[in-house]
């Protein structure tokens, strides 16, 4: 299913995003997820771009169509720093002005219109204040035009409404004085000037305090290579990137980035993948190896085969799910969206009617009293930090996870994660490395010969996908043995194989391979007189591998699988945060409790096949625990689907990164914690932001509309209403770049 991406500007508030998505939903009946942090409506079904463009038209917004995400994502940085710029000029400008002023009349200087030398003086200041507002706040303006075009309302609405009220008030005093009762001439040229000004300022501010929340995927962006030297008949050649087809060979020098994901077909060198997987050791790659495009080369030089192309690499594909899950919505934010919908036009009665009661029914001077409640409760209303508080968060949060080398597939993934009770570990590929050494091999018929049963299990191993298996075919070819092909296979799921070879090929008989269920299943004679043995390996971690020929067990082979580092810290700090740990494995359960006695975990589930993985990971949701299974995304799949939360790790597959809820790119089991404790704080900082931005409103519109003044007798100016409005944006966007340090050690 293809994927557009519109550009919207204009957005600028919480209802806005509102506005897009109803109207989506009422005309095309397609849902769309609109990130106001980054300006962008994602559009996941089927449609034309240009009937898309009409609906974002059609409530009163222009956009354009984003044909290249990554690009888009580097011109943002520039196209930012440009409009940071001409609002810090415009931030100035206003505020340079205004506060002179202001300081005027807060000093004792006239700011009332009694005579017509004073008509004449404030006539000029209301022009040059005019000609400020167009120049400062045109962009206002002309997103109100825009909205009431489209018989709609937003943010800009709001201020444009707010401060042409206090200057057309202002111009008609000045105009026709003799209009209005002499106590209620007072102009408020500076309060239009001064709030354009405040809020510019705080846009500005705001602008570059966001811009560090995508600082995560800047980051990945920049491990993306323009060109690479392509080696050809004619010599060695560099060419854009865009030139590349698979199959061409591509000279790696000493300290050079991978261009595009590859195949080592020439040379040993040592890679850094610390950017894609937060493993800070740098891995070896030699002849057959695969290689990462972003990853740094270290000292030695390598050719590789290209294997994928632009849009298929690794990278890339990390880069786009990043980019998706910070524009995802987590259910915490459903309720936002539902307010917003509703909220600008709600203001804007409220300070209608607030104006009206104050001046059919409030003290001396009521037009000037009705004229500054309606300002300010239009001003102070302005729901940006309630459309930002959500989507920040994730952002900072999504992007920091990245850095970690942690996949975090949306926002309803980590607000979910953030619940986490109880977290269900497999074992093999997860605590251990998943790369198991043979340890003993132990012959119970001695008429065997070790090399010829090597030989056969070996090569019947070879067409078996347990991990287990993979170390016996490498002690095979350690030993140089040729493997052959069998005659007959039989995969028993959970339990082994059975194999027979063909009678040249010197091993009559059909073989058993595999643990205890499997010899109890085919009646397999002698097992008990090895049960001390196995019962030893087991409790040593190493797993006991039972070898049948012809129904009679003639060999035992103990296999270890070293764990992970990091494991048993990382067990320690999940129990610390009052997790639940549960071990869960098909391995026998001696070998599995003395894996988890060394790692610290108290509950162990063992010899379980994968659908019993499952129904165990269901029991743990029936007693009341929000689970988290992690695994390797594809042998543990029903459990990973059923948990709350699936988690793959270590394996960066395609599979595991189009299927998980979240995907740890390295096998440094620690970062799981520290992913945890990340949703955690970012489920907090959102109620923080929530809050905030809900209490502010809450509050502040009684304010504006003058609650306190029979107490106070003074009644909340514009100015401070405008000045409060725009540090309630930047307040939200700080708090949730505190996401960026928070401690997770």
């Amino acid at each position: 299913m293809s994927t557009t991406i519109l550009s919207v500007p204009d957005m600028s508030c919480a209802s806005c995003v509102a506005k897009i998505e109803n109207a989506f939903q009422a005309q095309s009946g397609v849902s769309v997820r609109v990130n106001l942090a980054d300006k962008q409506v994602i559009i996941s079904d089927e449609i034309d771009i240009e009937k898309a463009k009409s609906i974002v038209l059609s409530v009163g917004y222009t956009s354009k169509p984003v044909l290249d995400a990554t690009k888009a994502a580097k011109d943002k940085s520039v196209i930012e720093e440009k409009h940071y710029r001409k609002q810090l000029w415009q931030a100035f400008i206003g505020l340079g002005v205004g506060i002179p002023l202001m300081l005027w009349g807060l000093l004792g200087g006239e700011m009332q219109v009694s005579n017509p030398q004073e008509q004449l003086i404030w006539g000029v200041v209301g022009g040059f204040t005019l000609i400020l507002m167009i120049t400062t706040g045109a962009h206002f303006y002309q997103g109100m035009w825009r909205a009431l075009k489209a018989k709609s309302a937003n943010m800009d609405s709001l201020i444009a409404l707010g401060t042409g009220a206090a200057w057309i008030y202002s111009m008609l005093v000045v105009l026709m004085p003799q209009w209005f009762p002499m106590n209620t001439r007072h102009v408020y040229f500076e309060a239009s000037v001064m709030i354009l000004g405040l809020i510019n300022l705080g846009h500005a501010l705001e602008l570059r305090a966001r811009g560090k929340t995508s600082e995560a995927v800047q980051s990945l962006l920049g491990l993306q290579v323009s060109t690479a030297i392509r080696l050809t008949d004619k010599g060695d050649e560099e060419v854009d990137i865009g030139e590349l087809a698979l199959g061409d060979r591509i000279r790696l020098k000493p300290g050079g980035r991978v261009t595009l994901d590859g195949e080592v077909i020439e040379g040993q060198s040592l890679l850094n993948e610390s950017m894609l997987t937060g493993e800070p050791v740098p891995v070896s790659k030699g002849v057959g190896d695969n290689l990462s495009a972003g990853t740094v080369n270290g000292n030695g030089s390598l050719i590789y085969r290209v294997t994928s192309a632009v849009e298929d690499t690794r990278l890339a594909k990390i880069i786009a799910l990043v980019q998706q899950a910070q524009t995802s919505k987590m259910p915490i934010g459903r309720l936002t969206d539902q307010i917003s919908a509703y909220f600008v036009p709600v203001v804007i009665v409220i300070a209608l009617l607030s104006a009206g009661i104050w001046y059919f029914a409030g003290p001396a001077p009521a037009l000037s009293h009705a004229l500054v409640v309606l300002t300010s409760v239009l001003i102070i209303a302005c729901p940006c930090a309630l459309g930002l508080a959500t989507p920040m968060s994730i952002m900072v949060s999504v992007g920091r996870a990245a850095k970690m080398g942690v996949l975090i597939r949306n926002g309803e993934a980590m607000q979910t994660a953030s619940k986490v009770s109880c977290v269900v570990l497999d074992k093999t590929g997860t605590i251990t490395q998943g790369k198991p050494k043979v340890t003993d091999f132990v012959l119970v018929e001695k008429e065997e010969d070790k090399s010829t049963l090597l030989l056969h299990i070996a090569s019947l191993e070879q067409a078996s996908e347990h991990p287990l298996a993979s170390a016996i075919i490498e002690k095979a070819k350690a030993e140089k043995l040729g493997l052959i092909e069998p005659d007959v296979f039989t995969n028993y799921q959970g339990m082994g194989i059975v194999g027979r070879f063909a009678s040249e090929s010197g091993g009559k008989g059909e073989y058993a391979i595999g643990n205890r269920a499997l010899m109890d299943k085919l009646h397999i004679k002698g097992v008990d007189t090895q049960e001390t043995l196995a019962a030893v390996w087991a409790g040593g971690a190493k797993t006991p591998i039972y070898v049948a020929k012809s129904g009679q067990l003639v060999a035992l082979i103990a296999i270890s699988d070293p764990l992970h580092r990091g494991v048993i810290e990382a067990v320690t700090a999940l129990k610390a945060d009052g997790m639940r740990v549960v071990l869960l494995s098909g391995d026998n359960e001696k070998t599995a409790k003395a894996v988890a006695k060394e790692v610290g975990i108290d509950e162990v589930v063992a010899q379980v096949l994968p659908e019993e993985k499952q129904a165990h990971v269901k029991q743990l949701q029936a007693a009341g625990e929000v689970v988290a299974m992690v695994g390797d995304g594809i042998n543990d799949a029903p459990a990973l689907v059923s948990a709350d939360v699936g988690i793959a790790i270590g394996s960066g597959t395609e599979i595991a990164i189009e299927s998980a809820d979240l995907t740890l790119l390295s096998h440094q089991l620690m970062t799981l914690a520290h992913t945890f404790k990340l949703a955690k704080a970012g489920m907090r900082n959102i109620k923080q932001n929530l809050f905030g931005a809900f209490i502010y409103n809450v509050l502040g519109i009684p304010l504006a509309a003058g609650v306190l003044f029979p107490l106070t007798g003074m009644l909340l100016s514009p100015v401070i209403a405008g000045g409060a409005m725009a540090l309630s944006s930047l307040t939200v966007v700080t708090n949730a770049n505190r996401l960026r340090r928070q401690k997770l050690d």
